[in-house]
Protein backbone atom coordinates (compact mmCIF):
# COMPACT_ATOMS: atom_id res chain seq x y z
CA UNK A 1 0.00 0.00 0.00
CA UNK A 2 0.92 3.43 -0.70
CA UNK A 3 1.22 5.95 1.72
CA UNK A 4 -1.96 7.92 0.05
CA UNK A 5 -4.33 4.44 0.70
CA UNK A 6 -2.60 4.86 4.00
CA UNK A 7 -3.99 7.96 4.50
CA UNK A 8 -7.28 7.12 2.40
CA UNK A 9 -8.49 4.15 4.41
CA UNK A 10 -6.86 5.80 7.91
CA UNK A 11 -9.07 8.62 7.54
CA UNK A 12 -12.50 6.72 6.57
CA UNK A 13 -12.31 3.96 9.01
CA UNK A 14 -12.34 6.26 12.31
CA UNK A 15 -15.86 8.00 11.06
CA UNK A 16 -17.01 4.45 9.98
CA UNK A 17 -16.09 3.05 13.38
CA UNK A 18 -18.01 5.39 15.21
CA UNK A 19 -21.18 5.44 12.84
CA UNK A 20 -20.81 1.48 13.67
CA UNK A 21 -20.76 2.30 17.71
CA UNK A 22 -23.79 4.72 17.19
CA UNK A 23 -25.51 2.04 15.87
CA UNK A 24 -24.91 -0.32 18.24
CA UNK A 25 -26.55 2.40 20.14
CA UNK A 26 -29.39 2.56 18.43
CA UNK A 27 -29.90 -1.42 18.30
CA UNK A 28 -29.48 -1.67 22.43
CA UNK A 29 -31.89 1.27 22.01
CA UNK A 30 -34.94 -0.54 20.12
CA UNK A 31 -34.36 -4.13 21.10
CA UNK A 32 -33.63 -4.01 24.91
CA UNK A 33 -30.45 -5.79 24.28
CA UNK A 34 -28.73 -6.48 27.85
CA UNK A 35 -30.94 -3.71 29.25
CA UNK A 36 -31.48 -5.71 32.61
CA UNK A 37 -27.39 -6.78 33.35
CA UNK A 38 -25.99 -6.31 36.83
CA UNK A 39 -22.98 -5.39 34.89
CA UNK A 40 -21.72 -4.63 31.46
CA UNK A 41 -22.24 -6.99 28.51
CA UNK A 42 -21.19 -7.61 24.94
CA UNK A 43 -22.70 -4.46 23.48
CA UNK A 44 -20.52 -2.44 26.08
CA UNK A 45 -17.24 -4.02 25.51
CA UNK A 46 -18.42 -3.50 21.29
CA UNK A 47 -19.11 -0.39 21.71
CA UNK A 48 -15.55 0.32 23.52
CA UNK A 49 -13.60 -1.57 21.25
CA UNK A 50 -15.35 0.22 18.59
CA UNK A 51 -14.16 3.88 20.45
CA UNK A 52 -10.79 2.94 21.58
CA UNK A 53 -9.70 1.24 18.16
CA UNK A 54 -9.86 4.71 16.29
CA UNK A 55 -7.18 5.75 18.51
CA UNK A 56 -4.29 4.15 16.71
CA UNK A 57 -5.97 4.61 13.01
CA UNK A 58 -6.45 8.86 13.66
CA UNK A 59 -2.84 8.79 15.06
CA UNK A 60 -1.95 6.90 11.83
CA UNK A 61 -3.71 9.41 9.35
CA UNK A 62 -1.75 12.32 11.24
CA UNK A 63 1.11 10.68 10.32
CA UNK A 64 0.55 9.73 6.80
CA UNK A 65 -1.45 12.37 5.81
CA UNK A 66 0.55 15.63 4.06
CA UNK A 67 1.74 18.24 5.66
CA UNK A 68 0.35 20.83 2.83
CA UNK A 69 -2.69 19.31 2.49
CA UNK A 70 -4.02 20.78 6.27
CA UNK A 71 -7.13 21.52 5.05
CA UNK A 72 -7.85 17.87 4.22
CA UNK A 73 -6.54 16.27 7.37
CA UNK A 74 -8.90 18.82 9.48
CA UNK A 75 -12.22 18.39 7.56
CA UNK A 76 -11.40 14.37 8.57
CA UNK A 77 -10.90 15.31 12.08
CA UNK A 78 -13.32 16.92 12.31
CA UNK A 79 -16.10 14.94 10.88
CA UNK A 80 -14.38 12.40 13.40
CA UNK A 81 -14.96 14.17 16.21
CA UNK A 82 -18.65 15.08 15.45
CA UNK A 83 -19.14 11.01 15.17
CA UNK A 84 -17.84 10.24 18.02
CA UNK A 85 -19.11 13.41 20.08
CA UNK A 86 -22.68 11.74 18.61
CA UNK A 87 -21.90 8.19 19.60
CA UNK A 88 -20.41 9.05 23.14
CA UNK A 89 -22.81 11.95 23.51
CA UNK A 90 -25.72 9.37 22.71
CA UNK A 91 -24.49 6.85 25.26
CA UNK A 92 -24.80 9.41 28.09
CA UNK A 93 -28.23 10.96 26.99
CA UNK A 94 -29.57 7.62 27.53
CA UNK A 95 -28.00 6.48 30.44
CA UNK A 96 -26.20 3.09 29.07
Amino acid sequence: MTRAQINWWAGRLPVGMSVAALGLVAVVLTTGWERNLADEGAAAHLFQLLIVGELPLILLFLLTSERIATRHAITFLLAQGFAIALALGSVAFFGL
